[in-house]
């Protein structure tokens, strides 16, 4: 499979390196030091697209590239309010389009557990929530994408919660995601319930940027071909469990 890098960070690096581990060409690599390279016919030369930017750019990478004909996995945050757009163009172009906060085979299993949880908790009012995440001072987004998936899954699984808040809150119908920078942090997520009598945590730790990078690479490789909308958990075959 030919594969265009848009974003040559250390993450764009990390995926090279699996990419090419497990067979693939590597046909553009873009950073901003050679934007004007992304042009429509350096990008039809590769299969997929893998984007890993910032929220400022992400949308028009990934319109450019559909608009190429070329599907794309992005991992880029912070852009929710406008993926519909991204979405629409692929369904135009009759492309594949996967974007996910987090690529992690791990973090993608946390989440049904996140659900899970926040399911059974739902009759629990003694439990206070807190969403808690840890990363790299390089990271541009706080709270991470990933925090704010796991908020969105606990409201979509909990009815006495209506709202998430930046660091604090008093609103009995909201919790806080919490938000920590620190040097050399891959990433950190844990979400806790607390009463008077115990609390319940559960934690996922990221040891490097492996096992992201390879979620994409298994992400490009699962969309080549296809047409339409896809998340990780197809990616992955997780089930949805019914409680």
């Amino acid at each position: 499979m030919n594969i265009a890098l848009i974003g040559y960070g250390k993450m764009g690096k990390a995926i090279e390196e699996i990419a090419i581990e497990r067979g693939h060409n590597i046909t553009l690599r873009i950073s901003t030091a050679n934007k004007h390279e992304m042009t429509p016919d350096n990008l039809r030369m590769a299969d997929v697209a893998i984007e890993f930017t910032n929220p400022e750019v992400a949308k028009d990478n990934v319109v450019a590239c559909l608009d190429a004909g070329v599907s794309v996995v992005c991992g880029s945050t912070g852009w929710n309010e406008q993926v519909h757009v991204a979405k629409m163009k692929a369904a135009e172009m009759g492309k594949a389009f996967l974007q996910a906060s987090n690529f992690s085979i791990g973090v993608n299993i946390f989440f049904e557990v996140n659900k899970m949880l926040a399911s059974l908790m739902d009759d629990q009012p003694s439990y206070n929530i807190t969403v808690e995440e840890t990363h790299h001072t390089q990271k541009k987004d706080a709270p991470s994408g990933t925090a704010i998936t796991i908020a969105e899954q606990i409201l979509e699984n909990m009815s006495r919660k209506k709202h998430w808040a930046k660091e604090s809150t008093d609103n009995p119908e909201a919790f806080p995601i919490i938000a920590h920078r620190t040097e050399n942090v891959p990433g950190t997520h844990n979400v806790k319930y607390s009463s008077e009598i115990d609390d319940i945590e559960i934690i996922h730790t990221a040891h490097n940027r492996k096992g992201f990078a390879l979620g994409a690479v298994l992400a490009a490789e699962y969309i080549n071909g296809k047409e339409g909308i896809f998340e990780m958990r197809d990616v992955l075959g997780i089930k949805k469990v019914e409680l």
